[in-house]
């Protein structure tokens, strides 16, 4: 299975993350209060619509899932969790500079996240989202944990959007970005955060230069699993801003929620020029290749007819830090298939 994130951005993300300090606050004028006489709590941020205040940094954090679990590395905040829940599923989890996080920190669960098991971990915070962890159908949800005294965060790609459970309020790269400077604030890494976002914005604004622009831009869908019907990304997952800003148009830019499922003929009625593969799960990238060069529907389709399939990591795909050089992967790809 190819990972696709390039060295040089590993190196200085690594060294971001190694270096990086905590936030320091000039201290302001005696009447004020404690935040202005020079210490960094409480803090107050919003997240999905709402604010929640802090009097200090949750110490005991449990994640779910890999791009969350990322973000936390990625801030150097392994000190500050209980633990990790994730599949045995989502790919290489070392080729990145944030991997050590991995053996710093226990894996709780390969299962599914639940009350009993962040009660046991003796957590004070679940940063987690909707459908990533938090589900109402199985009583585990940011409701259900402050009734036991346990904070939430909800991951900014999954906040919903009042279109019934519909997720997404803001561009997937944006959600990420907002991630970063709220975690910032709650945890006092403030310059960290910057730091990550910066580069981050300078890798996707170096991708952005050399994409493909205009009339070459090729229609790009994006192929997460399924055969009756496929999950694909909508205009609030990560791949939309993943293929938009390498240079691709996402066919399903119409579609205002993150992941949903569509109907194979609106992919054929599309055409996309391109496929991007999920690759996660028990069906594997190979798999789900043969399966859409095989499915007679899409016999017509130009990204099958011409073999413009690209495999990404899970990991690349959902709100992580993998993002941005994702971007660069793909917009890569892109040029080539179309020299």
């Amino acid at each position: 299975m190819p990972h696709l994130v390039r060295p040089a951005a590993l190196a200085l993300a690594a060294a971001l993350v190694l270096t990086g300090c905590g936030a320091e606050v000039t201290p302001q004028d005696e009447g004020g209060d404690a935040k202005a006489r020079g210490g960094h709590y409480p803090v107050t941020i919003e997240n999905c619509g709402r604010k929640q205040s802090f009097d200090k940094a949750p110490q005991r954090v449990v994640t779910n899932d890999v791009g969350i679990t990322e973000i936390m590395f990625a801030l150097g905040l392994e000190d500050h969790m209980a633990g990790y829940v994730m599949p045995d599923d989502r790919g290489d989890l070392t080729s990145v500079p944030w991997g050590d996080g991995y053996q710093k920190t226990k894996w709780l669960s390969k299962k599914t996240i639940n009350k009993e098991l962040v009660l046991d971990a003796r957590a004070d915070l679940v940063f987690a989202g909707w459908n990533y962890g938090f589900n109402e159908g199985e009583g585990f949800s940011p409701t259900e944990l402050e009734r036991v005294g346990i904070d939430s965060y909800l991951l900014s790609e999954s906040c919903r959007n009042g279109r019934g459970k519909a997720r997404g309020v803001m561009p997937p790269l944006e959600a990420l970005y907002a991630d970063l400077r709220n975690l910032g604030e709650i945890f006092d890494v403030e310059d960290r955060a910057e730091a990550l976002t910066a580069d981050f914005r300078k890798q996707v604004a170096e991708a952005q230069a050399k994409a493909l622009k205009g009339a070459d831009r090729p229609r790009v869908f994006l192929y997460d699993d399924g055969q009756d019907k496929p999950l694909t990304s909508g205009l609030y997952a990560g791949p939309h801003d993943i293929i938009t800003k390498a240079g691709g148009d996402h066919v399903m830019k119409d579609l205002k929620d993150s992941w949903a499922t569509v109907g194979w003929e609106t992919v054929v009625e599309r055409d996309p020029e391109v496929i991007v593969i999920n690759d996660y799960g028990d069906t594997t990238a190979d798999q789900k290749r043969k399966f859409l060069k095989s499915y007679p529907p899409l016999a017509g389709v130009s990204a099958v007819k011409n073999d413009h399939i690209v495999v990404l990591d899970y990991a690349e795909l959902v709100e992580s830090p993998r993002n941005p050089a994702a971007i660069a992967s793909l917009a890569a790809d892109l040029r080539k298939f179309a020299s």
